[in-house]
């Protein structure tokens, strides 16, 4: 099973979350960006539906495929 984890770091004058170099939106206070990285953790492990879907690799290349619905990833929060 696939793990991810969402880092808790200083931001563009406020806080945030971040998933390997991808930045959310910047939070006010640390507080707020915790309390949020750990609601989007919550819901990355939540079972959906089973999905097509299309995604950009670093290349610039689109691929296509599906998504089990009760494929998740397990997610935390990691706040140094």
């Amino acid at each position: 099973m696939t793990e991810i984890h969402y880092r808790i770091v200083e931001h563009d004058g406020g806080w945030t979350y971040k998933l390997g170099d991808v930045f959310a939106e910047t939070f006010r206070t640390h507080d707020d960006a915790l309390a949020a990285a750990r609601a989007v953790a919550a819901e990355q492990q939540l079972g959906g539906e089973t999905v097509p879907i299309s995604w950009q690799d670093a290349d610039g290349k689109w691929h296509e495929e599906v998504a089990r619905g009760d494929d998740r990833p397990i997610a935390d929060v990691i706040d140094d």
